[in-house]
């Protein structure tokens, strides 16, 4: 058994004050194994919602058989499975240039276009850690205390992005691995020849078509080579890669031509064919996806365009960090393993696989957790420093921070615009997100927030974005069509999941601070009073009156930014807890084996006894909405922001 202390984070409504807010409540929560029971909920939070990032162009290996373009993939930022449009019965201000036709060609054009940044990405390379000199530290955010009494030491988080490796735990508690890339049988799928009857040029044109990019309302293919079993096979191709588009067998002039045309307008992107689906089969495909260095979302994003379905037919457990290679169970509706495993012979950075038909679909934080695998190289402790602190982790634990990943990498940080948000201050809104800041940015986001300060222009500034699908350039788009006194439905072209980040990210910030006042105040111990502890309730209310904000009325006008909270432990135990330290020469080399790698049949590492370096290789499994960056904090007694990290890992290496 063991006594967890948590605490109400924030924000009750109005009458219940008196009996919930900034309660301490005690649990006795006994953990076994991989199944993490919870306790008191944390924040709805949607495990980890990231900021939509930037375009980046996916690379293809030349032999993908499914490309349909002669340039390589270029993959949208995240857009958010479910986008609500702008209020229909709010007009548009004056100034207003771009209509509804125009802007979706500006997200085709967008589509189309291939952005050259790898000068710019070099350039940045050279200077990143002198822009992350701007970030923002642990201590901006609240995060000050630690519980455990050992000695810390140095090391250096994340040097490689293969040295965070995220494993989720589902729902039954078992650990997802990537460890079977076998397609299951199925005499209902088609045969593998769909993947080359077409020519690269027949599919451009069926993508145009499905897409509705030009003015044909059909696509005719000659058949070559004419025999029954060559037309099944195209209209099977046809059918199965570009859902949405039926076919139909014409003779012209005494030459056969399969004919394709659109079955149920834009609506069949993302609602396959019913009868295209066997009716004994499950109606989602469960699969695996092993993925390095993307978001779960911008990894989502390049599955539905080489699929070409909409990304709202995919559904997942939890969000994944970006700088990682994580593992997790995803679904989707009616598409075959079959088709999902040859994206394994075009996409790099991603594998497929343990494929399964099911009834169902996954939902949102249905998972127990994750398991990590964690290296911090070039270590200072000794031997017994590193026993010291991972005795703590394994038998104390760490404060449950939200980590600095919650509040963005640049000098103006996500929970001021949320705070913004709170206040209805909807012009510091705008200008929290499009003003000039220092820190990490790319070149062109640079140009567009100096043109947005010299011009206050919506139109000029997004001509500066060559991908437009950022939040910058979403809310830009906004204030062109709807004018700049109208911000609020500006705003609310932004996906959801993106605007209530900032609103989140405000409560983390709260939370934070007052979890550090209580452990300043009692430290771990159990006080009388901590059921309704009405002294941190004054804290609370303290530091929201002093952000002009009422903590007795926290409903907003706009219903999606009320907030009511909930509780969240203080402190986490982690479980399955194991590690070691490992010595090692090159910085380059990984330090252990992945999914990947052992379905490769590669060797583990083998190490000497000593080397130039050391690290330590760590293990653990928490449950949803915790921070592995906080465990991993509280054993090294260090900040573990991005800008500490960075000027560490500067100086290592040079």
């Amino acid at each position: 058994m063991e006594v967890i202390v948590t605490s109400c984070s924030l924000f009750l409504p109005k009458g219940s004050l008196k009996c919930f807010l900034g309660a301490l409540k005690m649990e006795m929560t006994e953990v076994t194994g991989v199944s993490l029971k919870r306790g008191s909920l944390a924040i709805e939070d949607n495990d980890r919602v990231a900021q939509a990032e930037e375009a980046k162009r996916q690379k293809i290996l030349d032999h993908c058989l499914t490309k349909s373009r002669d340039e390589p993939e270029r993959v949208s930022p995240p857009s958010g499975v479910n986008v609500p449009g702008p209020p229909a019965a709010v007009s548009a201000g004056e100034g207003t240039k771009n209509s509804d036709v125009q802007l979706e060609e500006e997200e085709e054009e967008e589509e189309d276009g291939l952005f050259e940044e790898d000068e710019e990405e070099e350039e940045e390379a050279e200077s990143f850690a002198d822009m992350m000199k701007h970030g923002l530290t642990e201590l901006d955010v609240g995060i000050t205390k630690f519980v455990s009494s050992h000695q810390g030491f140095s090391g250096i988080l994340k040097e490689r992005y293969s040295d965070f490796v995220v494993h989720e735990i589902g729902k039954d508690g078992r650990i997802s691995h990537l460890d079977d890339l076998s397609i299951p049988v199925d005499e209902e799928d088609p045969s593998e020849d769909v993947f080359t009857v077409l020519t690269a040029e027949e599919k451009q044109r069926l993508e145009e078509l499905q897409r509705f990019k030009n003015k044909e309302t059909s696509v005719a293919i000659e058949v070559i080579e004419d025999t029954k079993e060559k037309r099944t096979v195209i209209h099977q191709a046809i059918k199965s890669l570009f859902p949405g588009l039926e076919t139909k067998t014409e003779d012209r002039e005494g030459k056969k031509y399969i004919v394709a045309y659109h079955a149920a307008g834009k609506k069949a992107l993302a609602n396959p064919r019913k009868h295209s689906w066997p009716k004994s089969r499950g109606s989602y495909c469960h699969f695996v996806l092993y993925k390095e260095n993307k978001d779960t979302m911008d990894a989502i994003n390049v599955l539905s365009k080489y699929l070409r379905v909409k990304p709202n037919i995919f559904s997942y457990m939890g969000t994944k960090d970006k700088r990682a290679i994580t593992v997790q169970e995803i679904a989707v509706l009616k598409i075959t393993a079959q088709r999902l495993a040859h994206l394994n012979k075009c996409l790099m950075n991603f594998k497929l696989g343990n494929f399964s038909y099911q009834k169902n679909p996954l939902k949102l934080g249905e998972l127990q957790g994750n398991h990590f695998t964690v290296v911090l190289r070039n270590i200072t402790g000794t031997d017994e420093q590193v026993q010291q602190a991972m005795n703590s982790l394994k038998e104390i634990g760490f404060i449950n921070y939200y980590g600095m990943q919650r509040f963005g990498t640049t000098a103006v940080p996500t929970y001021q615009v949320g705070r913004a948000i709170l206040q209805n201050s909807w012009t510091e809104v705008m200008d929290l997100i499009l003003k000039p800041r220092s820190g990490a940015e790319k070149g062109y986001l640079v140009k567009c927030r100096e043109e947005w300060a010299k011009t206050r222009d919506p139109a000029a500034a997004l001509k500066k974005l060559p991908v437009k699908r950022c939040v910058e350039g979403q809310l830009l788009r906004g204030l062109s069509k709807y004018g700049m006194k109208n911000i609020v439905s500006a705003f609310g072209i932004i996906p959801r999941n993106n605007r209530l980040m900032y609103i989140h990210s405000y409560q983390s910030y709260v939370w934070n601070n007052m979890v550090s006042k209580r452990i300043e105040e009692y430290g771990l111990r159990p006080v009388p009073g901590d059921l309704v502890l009405k002294g941190v309730s004054e804290a609370y209310r303290e530091m929201l009156t002093a952000d002009n904000l009422d903590i007795d009325n926290m409903r907003h006008k706009i219903r999606d930014y009320s907030l009511s909270g909930a509780y969240r432990k203080i402190i986490i135990r982690p479980q399955n807890v194991s590690w070691e330290v490992v010595a090692y020469d090159d910085p380059k080399i990984p330090l252990f084996n992945t999914d990947v790698d052992n379905l490769e049949g590669k060797p583990p590492p083998v190490f000497a006894s000593e080397g130039k370096y050391r690290a330590l290789k760590m293990d653990f499994s928490l449950p949803p909405s915790t921070y592995a960056t906080m465990a991993i904090r509280e054993v090294l007694k260090m900040d573990t922001s991005i800008k500490n990290q960075t000027q560490l890992n500067t100086t290592w290496l040079r």
